[in-house]
């Protein structure tokens, strides 16, 4: 990226070893790692959040032409079905003006009567006894008691 030799990277440590001299050079050293590591990751995301706009972007307009696709589908079902309407309607209209007329109702056989079923015979009521279980003979024993 820098273009930078391993005898340049030398000379900068010398340097830096002279100027901050030994004893701090390796926080100093530590502290200019952290400053790169952060500064690569905040890289790293600007470049994706770029990304992300680019594709979010591409799909926007991909949504617009489906959309415009669809709406242009819409409109040419539209057309074709009411051209298929309007030639039904005159089909139709066609077809009534020249269909005879119905002959009138009397001149129809009226169909043969039909005789109603005899009804079937009712059934006897069932008495509340039998319904509960309960046998005579036990009401007979239970009002003398």
């Amino acid at each position: 990226m820098f273009d930078i030799g391993f005898s340049e990277i030398f000379v900068i440590a010398l340097v830096a070893l002279i100027v901050v001299g030994p004893e701090r050079l390796p926080k100093v050293a530590r502290t200019l790692g952290h400053l790169l590591g952060r500064m690569q990751r905040y890289v790293s995301d600007v470049k994706a959040d770029i990304s992300r706009e680019m594709e979010l972007d591409e799909l926007r307009k991909l949504q617009s032409t489906v959309e415009e696709a669809a709406r242009s589908i819409e409109q040419s079902v539209h057309k074709e079905i009411s051209a298929t309407e309007s030639q039904l309607n005159t089909i139709t209209a066609s077809a009534t003006e020249l269909a005879p007329t119905p002959p009138a109702a009397e001149a129809l056989p009226t169909p043969p009567a039909v005789e109603p079923a005899p009804p079937l015979p009712a059934a006897a009521p069932a008495s509340p006894q039998l319904e509960l279980g309960l046998d005579t003979s036990d009401q007979a024993a239970r009002k003398q008691v």
